[in-house]
């Protein structure tokens, strides 16, 4: 597992998501840790790197 930083598009608070390195490629929903709003992840790794992180608004 990857500890990835980031801020939240609803709070702009700074959090943190777990990322599992050994999937190359995910898209899914978490809930920010501070206000509790969907956030949509996108996710890329190569190699266990991560390559690529979107984080942005459900349904934007």
């Amino acid at each position: 597992m990857f500890e990835h930083f980031f801020q939240c598009p609803y709070c702009w608070e700074e959090i943190s998501f777990l990322l599992d390195t050994s999937v190359s490629r995910q898209n899914y929903v978490e809930d920010c840790e501070v206000c509790c709003n969907p956030i949509e992840a996108n996710t890329a790794f190569e190699n266990q790197e991560l390559i690529h992180f979107e984080a942005r608004e459900l349904g934007q």
